[in-house]
């Protein structure tokens, strides 16, 4: 590689030689990587190879990236098609650890890793720990769930990789998790940004100021958030907010994240994945910088080689800043949780970004959508700021009237604004719940 060894970290580590060679270096060993996973899926695994024979694709075909878009998408339903180990291409007894999703909209996408998957994970998930300015001797103080969500563990063997301390506390019991933090005083915690504000909402009730925690950096992920929640976040807590991006299918967290020298959007670990960005409409491949749904190939896994994912995440392709690789614009909306009322396509964190702009409000919200005849409706219930709680009625009253106008003029739909005191909207352990849909058929 072009890029010395001994080149740093903003705050000291040393880097992979890989995130700072050249495009050329960068592309020559994707390339390679992409043909043999290709060769990978169809030889070992019967869905891909019928898939990729329905369509005339064969990896030998590939002679550069632009012959991917000939293989067709990888989606939940194949996974979910192929239940438990169908698309695995190793056999059973070499896969020593199985994640799967929640499978509350029917059964589990599963996903499996051999020991190099696992080693392969952890130094990525490392990677992006010190791209997020650890230092050395810092203590990660883990709120991800563990067990089969890949968050918690992702997170822990990261950070034990990178020699840090971990303190693998999970999610739940949150005013223990406060008390904790102030008696261990982490340096990083890795935690969804929504449960980030219940432990800033602890600290509160605790009496005690939640920027004068030890904590340094926050790296937040497992669901969209907007920079006005970084900044609301960055501002009660005193820390940096950066963000980690992964999924389950195609490895966990640790597929890109934010360097905080720069923290314009996560940067792709592009040697172990290859991003495309494709028209969720047509699924036609688009030119980097124009906005669609985040498509990935793996380049390096071996149980679970995954083609052409389709995320549901909507972002664009950005060129690289702090490191050679490509960043993507940070993710603050997924294809499937788009809410259509009355024909107009509302994102929740369209309805945060506004809600962060009013004094009064908490960015503690849920989305409620129903019926009225055979017109749908939009109501948002969000909290007041707990120290806020003493406002008057027509204080109250003009708050949600100024938000009421902001979302019909910024969205471009009406809604119905509910006001609440502090803490009653439920919390979430771990992604935040952000839509309820009451309406029938």
């Amino acid at each position: 590689m072009s890029a010395a060894p001994s080149v740093l970290s903003a705050h000291g580590l040393p880097l992979d030689p890989i995130e700072k060679a050249s495009l050329d270096e960068l592309r020559s060993l994707q390339l390679q990587r992409l043909r043999t996973t290709l060769a990978l899926a169809y030889e070992r695994v019967p869905h891909y190879r019928h898939k990729f024979d329905e369509v005339g694709a064969h990896p030998s075909q590939v002679r550069d990236f632009a012959d991917l878009a000939r293989f067709p998408f990888t989606t939940k339903a194949d996974l979910r098609d192929t239940y438990p180990f169908g698309m695995f291409a190793v056999p059973r007894d070499q896969v020593v650890r199985i994640h799967a999703s929640s499978g509350t909209t029917g059964k589990p996408t599963v996903v499996g890793y051999t020991r190099d998957d696992i080693e392969v994970w952890a130094t990525l998930v490392a990677r992006s720990i010190r791209a997020a300015g650890a230092r050395p001797g810092d203590m990660v103080h883990v709120s991800y769930g563990y067990g089969l969500f890949t968050g918690g563990l992702g997170a822990h063997y990261g950070a034990e990789r990178l020699g840090l301390t971990v303190v693998p506390f999970g999610g739940g019991q949150t005013e223990r998790q406060v008390q904790l933090i102030q008696d261990f005083k982490p340096d990083i915690i890795m935690v969804t940004p929504s449960y980030m504000l219940a432990l800033a909402d602890e600290f509160e009730r605790q009496g005690v100021l939640p920027r004068e925690c030890s904590l340094r950096i926050g790296i937040f992920g497992a669901e969209p958030w907007t920079n006005e929640m970084r900044s609301e976040i960055e501002s009660r807590m005193g820390l940096d907010a950066v963000d980690i991006y992964g999924l389950s299918e195609v490895m966990g967290p640790g597929v890109a994240n934010e360097c905080i020298e720069t923290k314009d959007g996560p940067t792709i670990w592009e040697d172990h994945f290859y991003p495309e960005v494709v028209d969720p409409e047509t699924g036609i491949p688009l030119e980097d910088g124009e906005f669609g749904e985040l498509v990935f190939t793996s380049l390096s896994k071996q149980a679970l080689p995954i083609v052409r994912y389709r995320t549901r995440d909507l972002t664009r392709l950005l060129p690289g800043t702090a490191r050679t690789m490509r960043r993507m614009q940070k993710i603050t909306g997924r294809s499937d949780d788009m809410m259509i009322v009355r024909g107009v396509n509302v994102f929740p964190t369209q309805i945060e970004e506004l809600i962060l702009r009013q004094p009064l409000l908490a960015p503690h919200y849920v989305c409620i959508l129903g019926k009225d005849g055979p017109l749908d409706t939009l109501t948002v219930r969000v909290e007041i700021k707990a120290e806020r709680s003493n406002a008057d009625a027509q204080v109250r009253e003009r708050a949600a009237e100024d938000l009421e106008h902001l979302i019909k003029n910024y969205v471009g739909t009406s809604a119905k604004v509910e006001l609440r005191e502090a803490g009653s909207i439920d919390r979430s352990l771990g992604k935040a719940r952000r839509v309820v849909d009451q309406r029938r058929g």
